[in-house]
């Protein structure tokens, strides 16, 4: 179950890195650089675009399998094959 959330969480930490490098950023028009695009600039009223939406929606998928595999990290059960052998302590040589 770990493996299997662990993998989900590698593709989406992937795809999450792809849609944000996809946008382009809030001042990438040359109109930005000599002040003609003042109102964009800071962010603009309209709805999102669809990969605006999408990044929200993949960050949380990435925020909660972070969450997840987190918490199971440090609440998982350790299973070794030593774990039902009795301690045997070496004999102290006296020198």
């Amino acid at each position: 179950m770990i493996t299997l959330f662990l993998i989900i969480h590698i593709f989406i930490c992937i795809g999450l890195i792809l849609i944000v490098l996809l946008q382009s950023g809030k001042g990438a028009s040359m109109g930005a650089a000599f002040g003609g695009a003042s109102q964009t600039l800071f962010g603009s009223a309209g709805p999102g675009t669809f990969l605006g939406k999408l990044t929200t929606v993949v960050a949380v998928i990435f925020m909660l399998t972070s969450l997840y595999l987190a918490y199971i990290s440090t609440h998982r059960v350790e299973s070794t094959v030593m774990k039902n052998v009795s301690k045997v302590e070496a004999p102290i040589s006296q020198e």
